[in-house]
């Protein structure tokens, strides 16, 4: 079992919380057979916001990696993608994305359509759960992390995952272009 300490944050393997989890997350951890190779934590709602987070337990940027959901559409066709960055870097959208989603443009999903198609909360929305035929796109520095933090599909805790794991999901794709 691996220790699920990072900064001042202290987990215990996800599959001892599941009231801590998504519908969609727990789902998938549990048909990956990642229950115990990922931590949960709970937290403050309040406080779930990266900054807010980064800043609460004493964590390094780098150590918090956000999953934004972009789309665009090409021959009427909706094509989504969810790109996982670590927080001290920024997502290249329009670069990067639009073109491995071959889409004239990209942008962020709005909230409500967000929240609809993934099945979790706003700001707490994490790759793990999410439709299997979006692609997973993992900025390199997030895959090489011992450990990181993400969204469990709710506001109330985080997830504390190893970067190997990320990198492991189906339909992950580790990109050193992803960010900057």
């Amino acid at each position: 079992m691996t220790d699920f300490v990072l900064g001042g944050l202290s987990g215990v393997p996800a599959g001892t919380r599941p009231d801590l989890l998504a519908e969609p997350t727990l789902a998938a951890l549990t048909s990956l057979g990642l229950l115990d190779a990922v931590g949960v934590v709970e937290i403050d709602p309040a406080i779930s916001d990266t900054a807010a987070t980064q800043e609460a337990y004493g964590l390094e940027a780098h150590q918090l990696v956000n999953c934004v959901l972009v789309g665009g559409r090409r021959d009427g066709e909706e094509r989504v993608a969810a790109a996982l960055v670590p927080a001290s870097k920024r997502a290249d959208v329009n670069g990067f994305v639009r073109r491995r989603l071959d889409v004239r443009k990209a942008s962020f999903l709005p909230h409500e359509t967000a929240v609809e198609a993934s099945g979790m909360e706003y700001g707490g929305i994490t790759p793990i759960g999410l439709p299997a035929a979006w692609p997973l796109l993992l900025d390199a520095d997030a895959a090489e992390e011992p450990l990181v933090v993400i969204g469990s599909g709710v506001r109330r805790s985080k997830l504390l995952v190893p970067g190997a794991v990320l990198a492991g999901l189906p339909g992950a794709e580790v990109s050193a272009d992803l960010a900057r």
